[in-house]
């Protein structure tokens, strides 16, 4: 055991003398990276990685302040660098995509568990575009995302009901009606209504490991490579058990929805998604098989996860601020009347519903730092070398926070979109919140037109009250992650009248229950290869 860790150690050592010796040798008269704090020798700046339960964004928009809009720490010869300027992200990921449009990959989360199979967490290659094609052809384009207005608009509506009927579980209330969506969208499959249902709650728990595993520093291995060489036995690879878990966890949610539609459309009674027109569209061998069925598992671990995390940052931001809600309903009740709801098509007619819902976007942007993006080659930016092979994030939060941008960003204050005598509408956060360049979220329409639903009819039917608690405290209930939610809080969600509650309950007869697919699903492990 002893020779063991002996040998690590010197590897460890090695590795790092002779990157170190490669890195000044290769620098030689090139620019300096950009400035960061001192780190110490053979770990660099791993004690500089934000700590356990901080928010990542703010952690390092200290480095702004500190060193500049562009900062960078080392941690055993691989460079991190934290964009905290809007401007130059936009210089880098968008002007420069061709070069900075690769994933850095992070061993536990993409290697081990993964998730470099998703389009997210995807090196930019030939797979990647693939996947971000299929995506595109079917929910790229408003004209494509609209096929999938009414099925998104029933999902709303037995979100309402269920709100209703149990206002005290708005969490799961939130989670099912987006899980729900999104597996319809993405495979026709329909989600069991009135209880648990298999994938729903699989790609929860798929998420919340996800936000664990992908935050830099999280695991020891992604510093310390070697460790992944250890064998399973060894006191500290206990990770490789956890990866295991995780990845048959992952692999199950990619394989058995994709497996349910081919069976669906074998026995000729399948819903059109995007996985059947996938199908429909060429004759699939192995490899459009595999690409297929991870374009669809993309759209569905992401859009879940992040669309819940704002749904409910909306629902928060409402508790705390009554006269936006006030106002909002005022619009509504204004423009459509109260004898119906809110429906996409009125969506132009509802400027200040609309300003809510980029407002519930800008106040706490659902992935804060966004994913980390890679260069392939070294380049300069204002400066600096940004060496080749370089992690790159950029602080969304900041960009939604900058206060010389938006007037007082910590208020939720959906005025600022609107046009005014004095002043022009503050910049669209959906430029910053949905990604850049080639990496910009592919189900960001649908993303968008599933909020504006839940936004304008729960405004519509709902009053949404807080419960004894301050303004303050609620708005430091952000957890930290990748994708970032709400701490949990409770919120008095009641139907505005008598009249409200009857608009909700007539909805059972328009949008009726279907029978859930959970049982077809969970008996179907032979068809998965």
């Amino acid at each position: 055991m002893f020779l063991l860790f002996l040998r690590l150690g010197i590897g460890l050592l090695t590795t790092y003398a002779v990157g170190r010796l490669f890195h000044l040798l290769k620098r030689g008269s090139q620019p300096p990276v950009p400035p960061g704090p001192k780190g110490l020798p053979l770990v660099g700046n791993l004690n500089n990685l934000p700590r356990p339960g901080v928010l990542e964004a703010r952690h390092w928009l200290e480095h702004k302040t500190l060193f500049g809009p562009i900062s960078s720490i080392n941690i055993l010869g691989k460079t991190i660098v934290i964009i905290n300027d809007a401007r130059l992200a936009f210089e880098l990921f968008e002007k420069r995509s061709a070069k900075y449009s690769s994933r850095a990959k992070q061993i536990f989360a993409s290697e081990l568990v993964g998730w470099e199979k998703t389009i997210g967490m995807s090196p930019y290659n030939k797979r990647c575009r693939a996947m971000r094609k299929n995506l595109s052809r079917v929910i790229g384009s408003n004209a494509a995302a609209a096929s999938f207005h009414d099925l998104q608009q029933a999902e709303v509506a037995h979100f309402l009901l269920h709100v209703l009927k149990s206002p005290e579980n708005l969490s799961e209330h939130i989670r099912k009606a987006v899980g729900a969506t999104v597996l319809r969208i993405a495979y026709g499959y329909t989600a069991e209504s009135h209880r648990h249902d298999v994938l729903i709650d699989m790609v929860g728990s798929c998420m919340d490991k996800f936000a664990r595993a992908a935050v830099p520093g999280a695991f020891m291995v992604d510093i310390f490579p070697l460790l992944n060489k250890l064998p399973d036995w060894v006191p500290g690879a206990s990770f490789k058990r956890t990866a295991r878990r995780w990845a048959a966890e992952l692999l199950s949610v990619a394989e058995k929805p994709y497996a349910f539609v081919k069976h669906q459309m074998a026995q000729g009674k399948y819903e059109t998604s995007l996985v059947s027109r996938l199908i429909e569209a060429e004759d699939s061998d192995a490899e459009d098989n595999e690409v297929n069925k991870w374009s669809a598992a993309s759209l569905y671990t992401a859009g879940a996860d992040t669309t819940v995390s704002a749904i409910a940052c909306f629902f928060l931001a409402m508790t705390i601020y009554p006269d936006v809600q006030k106002r909002a309903q005022e619009e509504i009740d204004r423009i459509v009347g109260s004898n119906r709801l809110p429906i996409m098509t009125d969506r132009e007619n509802l400027p200040y519903i609309n300003a809510v819902v980029k407002e519930t976007l800008r106040w706490h942007p659902v992935a804060p730092m966004g994913l980390p993006h890679e260069n392939t080659e070294d380049d300069v930016c204002d400066g600096y070398l940004i060496p080749k092979g370089s992690m790159l994030f950029a602080n969304i939060w900041h960009f939604t926070h900058d206060p010389d941008i938006y007037h007082d960003p910590a208020v939720f204050k959906p005025e600022r979109f609107l046009s005014g005598n004095a002043y022009e509408p503050a910049p669209d956060p959906e430029k910053f919140v949905f990604g850049f360049g080639r990496r910009v979220c592919p189900g960001r329409i649908l993303a968008d037109n599933s909020l504006f639903l839940i936004i304008a009819q729960s405004l519509s039917v709902f009053s949404i009250n807080s419960v004894n608690r301050t303004k303050v405290e609620y708005e430091s209930m952000f957890q930290a992650g990748v994708v970032s939610h709400p701490v949990p809080y409770k919120s008095v969600v009641k139907p505005r009248s008598p009249h409200h509650e009857s608009n909700i309950r007539s909805l059972e007869e328009i949008y009726p229950w279907k029978q859930g697919d959970g049982e077809i699903l969970e008996g179907m492990a032979r068809y998965i290869n």
